[in-house]
């Protein structure tokens, strides 16, 4: 009886150490990326976020520089405010601008920053104050297939 007690404690701990290792492991890969490097957080508001989630992308000039820590709503403008959870080795200047965009026609949301000139830089904790919102691809192809997409108005005279 001793000897199956003793293999039930070996087992266990083993179990224990495997979904340790899978916990990990998923932190490392999925949303929590940045979890143990140096990182600050900034916030932008958006009119418009599409279906952007936490733990989308942020990127500068196509290269991954941080994670979406969140997506709230701000009640008093009706305006999705996002915090942005960036390497510590990226500064942002005051003057960048965050756009969301989409990889590929129906592809994942991301945040792309584009960095302005300005010396001055964005403080942890701050916010990037130039956003541009999400495109509404499906919205804008219905209303094209339907005709209610105007043309520019023209300045011919005839």
């Amino acid at each position: 009886m001793k000897q199956q007690t003793k293999l039930e404690l070996v087992v266990g701990v083993f179990v224990a150490l495997g979904l340790a290792a899978v916990a990990w492991l998923a932190l490392k890969t999925g949303a929590g990326a940045l979890v143990g490097r140096d990182s600050y957080t900034v916030t932008a508001e958006f009119a418009n976020t599409g279906s952007l989630n936490p733990g989308c992308n942020v990127l500068i000039a196509g290269v991954p520089v941080g994670r979406v820590d969140k997506v709230e709503l701000n009640p008093k403008n009706y305006r999705a405010v996002v915090s942005l959870r960036l390497e510590n080795s990226v500064r942002l200047p005051t003057d960048s601008i965050a756009s969301v965009k989409t990889a590929g026609l129906i592809g994942d949301k991301y945040i792309a920053i584009a960095p302005g000139g300005d010396p001055a830089m964005v403080a942890p904790g701050g916010k990037i104050l130039e956003t541009e919102s999400d495109v509404d691809i499906a919205s804008l192809i219905s209303r094209f297939a339907f005709g209610s997409v105007q043309s520019p108005p023209t300045n011919d005279k005839k």
